[in-house]
């Protein structure tokens, strides 16, 4: 078999590591949902607040863009403590990824998002790093997803400031 090929196993892990970071958007779905219409909407937000409809095509995409980045780290097999080590972080961020929406959308509560948020945005940039030294490609997968928790974070403290 040609070692460039996806094999069997190689897809298996590859939809695994998709369908995980799907998964955890779902779950930050379920808190998000209900709340987007209801105290979402009353909140006051920045001027620079997307409209809601862009939110679920970013993270749609990024979620597909972490696990991509997630298969590239796991294929090497978790034998080497650097591979369990990333996936390992990487666990840790996707796991606060689902807690922020818990906090700032579950429990109605931007000083417990921003809180998390700030933790999740250090885990991507640890995971970054982790990753970088056992494949670029998927470190630099994970870039757009530090860049727009970066410009989420903004949002929050923004949303918090002006909803004391």
């Amino acid at each position: 078999m040609d070692k460039s090929s996806l094999g069997f196993k190689g897809f298996v892990k590859l939809a695994a590591s998709i369908i995980l970071c799907q998964l955890a958007g779902v779950v930050g779905s379920i808190f998000t949902i209900s709340s987007i219409p209801t105290w979402y909407a009353g909140l006051r937000k920045p001027f620079f607040s997307p409209p809601n409809w862009v939110f679920g095509p970013v993270w749609i995409t990024l979620y597909l863009m972490m696990g991509i980045s997630l298969y590239l780290i796991w294929k090497r097999g978790l034998a080497e403590k650097a591979v369990r080590d990333g996936v390992l972080t990487f666990a840790v961020q996707l796991i606060l990824n689902s807690v922020w929406s818990i906090a700032f959308f579950g429990l109605k509560s931007p000083i417990a998002g921003l809180t998390v948020i700030i933790l999740l945005w250090l885990a991507i940039a640890l995971t970054i790093q982790k990753f970088w030294r056992i494949s670029k490609t998927a470190s630099v997968l994970l870039i757009p997803y530090l860049l727009w928790v970066s410009f989420a974070t903004i949002l929050n403290a923004s949303i918090l400031i002006l909803n004391p």
